[in-house]
């Protein structure tokens, strides 16, 4: 009889998610090393799946942890954190209950079989956030924002921007044009063919603008990209088999199937009118994130993404909650080139082949050219296998290289955030949440934006850990 060798071979980023995540309320935070730069001045807000088990019992997914946000807010006083948890209406119910209720991306809700059509999906408001004038949203894939309070994160409660119907989706990943100040998002509705919704809203984030497009199926569309005149989405070859989710016999993630056969199925969108200028197809990928778009000089849209070559990725995010992952889901950054009148694909480009995610610009360069992209990458001469993305990086388009953080094992730094200098248009800083598995603990770092493979700036302390978090966003201080 053969011997199981019971040893954990769980990295320490696991000690990081093994217990649900503990609120702080606005602390000071003590600067551990270096100084907080005289022009760094304004919000980080970051946001994660902070709680993935009730009552003993583990969620089925990572995307179905609760959403907890994290805000530092840099003053000339220095920085203050606080840390809470988005208190949706499912997240209350459960809270009281003791236990999980609900349903959620990667779960069938608990329970008698009924409770799998009267309690299918909690919103988890888990996924990202975006910061307007006198709120910040807590973003999700399945319905509205929650609407919290900028600075002591207090939920106010679900907010349809005026526009959204009841339960209408509105998704994680809107675009804002630096200079009009004008947000594009959409929004994906189920069923055997999903409708794509698309938004524009103005800098408040009031809808001004709806429209919907009929898919061919339902693919997952997690992001798309503002370049120039036009909003682009690329749908990949994965489909949802909506009937037994709707029925209650399957999750979301576990009725997703990848079919090559199909292809990528390319969406060019006029921004002002929202109608489509073209449809194209092109090989299959998937991708969750895009890094910018823009428009070059001859009239072609390019594009930059982490490609995935097929859908592994969502088995390795789902092994990701146990805190133990077999799988290993590659990505290479990738520039892809479409002629948006025609939807017809120029080029595909590796322009660098390292597993890398959370690909991003500054605020600023957000639908135009941006010299340099910053993202979250595996260091090199690791074993991938086990481990989750363990540093951040910047890459120089037009020199094509690639600058690195140096990080000591064991520490794992959250997506890189671009904040731009208050005082210096030439200045800006790379901030993100580290994760130190050697001390059981949670930093702000922040580094020059053009000196990320030196040492931070400064270092901060947090009063508690931070759950890997995944997406966030600056907020530039007045």
């Amino acid at each position: 009889m053969q011997t199981i060798d019971k040893k954990s071979t769980k990295k320490t980023w696991a000690k990081a998610i093994s217990q649900p995540a503990t609120e702080f309320p606005p602390t000071q935070l003590p600067i551990i090393a270096g100084k907080i730069p005289d022009g760094l001045r304004g919000t980080l807000y970051r946001n994660g799946a902070a709680r993935l088990e009730r009552g003993g019992v583990s969620v089925g997914h990572w995307f179905d942890g609760d959403g907890a946000i994290l805000a530092v807010h840099f003053s000339d006083a220095g920085a203050t954190g606080v840390y809470r948890y988005v208190q949706t209406a499912g997240y209350q119910e459960e809270t009281a209950a003791g236990k999980l209720l609900y349903g959620n991306y990667g779960m069938t809700a608990p329970g008698p079989i009924w409770n799998q059509w009267r309690k299918p999906v909690k919103h988890a408001a888990n996924t990202s956030v975006l910061a307007l004038p006198d709120q910040l949203l807590a973003l999700w894939e399945g319905d509205h924002p929650y609407a919290l309070n900028l600075e002591t994160l207090e939920t106010k409660g679900l907010n349809n921007l005026g526009g959204l119907a009841k339960g209408q989706p509105y998704s994680a990943h809107p675009k804002i044009d630096y200079k009009t100040g004008e947000i594009f998002n959409f929004g994906m509705t189920p069923g055997p063919n999903a409708i794509l919704l698309m938004y524009k809203s103005d800098f408040t984030g009031k809808i001004l603008k709806q429209a919907k497009f009929t898919l061919e199926g339902f693919p997952i569309i997690h992001d798309f990209v503002l370049a120039g005149q036009y909003l682009v989405f690329l749908a990949p070859a994965v489909r949802l088999n909506i009937w037994p989710v709707l029925l209650g016999m399957s999750t979301y993630s576990d009725s997703l199937t990848w079919q090559p056969e199909k292809g990528t199925q390319i969406i060019v969108i006029d921004r002002e009118t929202l109608s489509v200028v073209s449809r194209g197809e092109t090989e299959p990928w998937f991708q969750w994130h895009f890094g910018n778009g823009y428009v070059d000089d001859s009239g072609t849209v390019i594009i930059d993404f982490a490609k995935y070559a097929d859908f592994q990725t969502n088995e390795y995010l789902r092994e990701v909650a146990t805190g133990e992952t077999q799988t290993v889901a590659k990505t290479t950054l990738t520039r892809v080139q479409i002629n948006p009148q025609t939807g017809k694909v120029s080029g595909i480009e590796t322009l660098l082949n390292r597993t890398c995610e959370f690909p991003s610009v500054p605020a600023k360069n957000v639908g135009k050219f941006s010299r340099y992209s910053y993202m979250s990458i595996f260091r090199e001469g690791l074993d991938l296998k086990g481990e989750i993305l363990n540093s951040i990086t910047g890459f120089d388009h037009q020199t094509g290289t690639l600058t690195e953080a140096n990080l000591e094992e064991n520490c794992y730094p959250c997506e890189p955030i671009h904040a731009q200098d208050i005082q210096s248009s030439d200045q800006g800083w790379v901030l993100t949440v580290v994760y130190d598995g050697n001390t059981d603990s949670s930093e702000v770092w922040i580094f020059d934006s053009q000196h990320l493979n030196e040492e931070p700036v400064c270092k901060l302390g947090l009063p508690n850990v931070i759950p890997h978090s995944f997406h966030g966003t600056w907020k530039t201080g007045e």
